[in-house]
């Protein structure tokens, strides 16, 4: 397993890490043993950096979290939570649920301290209190030694354009911006490393669209999107090979990009994944599904309050790298 270090922070992070949110069951229901199993694998294969939140399982994945945790020495692992976000359409980012929330998510996760807490989905709150009111929060819980660093999560890569430069935040979780079919989020880099702040990305699957599985009804990608990332794991098919393996070895492969979170809750798909980064990618392969995939790199979806928007669909038309 390589290690990096995420920004300024200077925690040296596995290149692949664990998200806990299957955990939670919010794919398939999870024996809670297979959920803590798991974990230990994770552990044991190299992994260093945890992400959770409550809000993954309304609050199962950190109670099984904490379980799975209990038998493991603190120093053996980076942790990082949420808060904010409590269910689908439940979201508060006041100063007083955060600090609340900070203080459940630990008793939950069996621990005094967290090394790292995220706004969760920010862009599904005004900007004036994630600035005025939550960040401030988040500060005071650091001042507190009840958290290491801090930061925000969201989807539009718009949310940290405009937080970065206005706010002192140590890390950010990106999602579905660092994958085989969209690389926008290299265009945040120099923002990103010019502050210092550390990087998290995380489903190098795009939410299961790089995969050998039916994507999900819910999924938000449209029709075309599907269809020409169904084109591409058919033709891994043909060859023998999972787009899943190429698409977690090109997201964890460059070293600007720290870590990168994959979900599991199966012993075997985190042993698996692990062995996938460690193993060198198919070059003339990668440059083949590439090529599938160039009609639609780079496209996204809409996420939040509008007040976010940087025209995300249409910039990353623009800048296809």
């Amino acid at each position: 397993m390589q290690y990096r270090t995420l920004g300024r922070t200077g925690l040296e992070v596995s290149a692949l890490s664990f998200g806990a949110s299957s955990l939670g069951s919010v794919f398939r229901e999870v024996p809670e043993d297979e959920g803590i199993r798991t974990v230990h694998e994770a552990l044991d294969g190299g992994i260093n950096l945890i992400d959770v939140s409550p809000y993954y399982g309304l609050t199962q994945a950190e109670t099984v979290l904490g379980k799975a945790l209990r038998s493991v020495s603190r120093d053996r692992y980076i942790l990082s939570t949420k808060a904010g976000r409590y269910g689908s359409d439940e979201f508060d980012f006041s100063r007083e649920r955060i600090m609340r929330s900070a203080e459940e998510s630990m008793r939950r996760l069996g621990t005094d301290y967290l090394d790292i807490l995220l706004l969760h989905d920010i862009e599904f709150g005004s900007a004036k209190q994630i600035l005025e009111e939550s960040l401030p929060a988040l500060e005071e819980l650091k001042q507190a030694g009840k958290i290491r660093f801090f930061g925000v999560s969201g989807l539009p890569l718009g949310v940290f354009e405009k937080i970065a430069p206005q706010a002192a935040i140590d890390v950010i979780l990106s999602y579905c911006h660092y994958s085989l079919n969209d690389r926008t989020l290299l265009n945040l880099l120099p923002l990103l490393d010019a502050g210092g702040v550390g990087l998290i990305n995380a489903s190098p699957i795009s939410m299961g669209l790089l995969s050998d599985r039916d994507v999900p009804d819910w999924h938000p990608a449209d029709e075309e999107v599907r269809a020409v990332c169904r084109r591409a794991a058919e033709f891994c098919r043909e060859r023998g090979e999972e787009i899943a393996k190429l698409a977690v070895q090109f997201s964890t492969a460059d070293e600007r990009i720290p870590t990168t979170l994959v979900s599991t809750a199966n012993p075997d798909n985190i042993r698996r994944n692990i062995r996938w980064t460690e193993e060198p990618i198919d070059r003339e392969l990668l440059a083949q599904v590439e090529k599938i995939l160039s009609p639609i790199q780079g496209r996204t979806w809409d996420s939040g309050r509008s007040e976010w928007s940087t025209n995300n669909k249409q910039d990353a038309e623009g800048k296809r790298s």
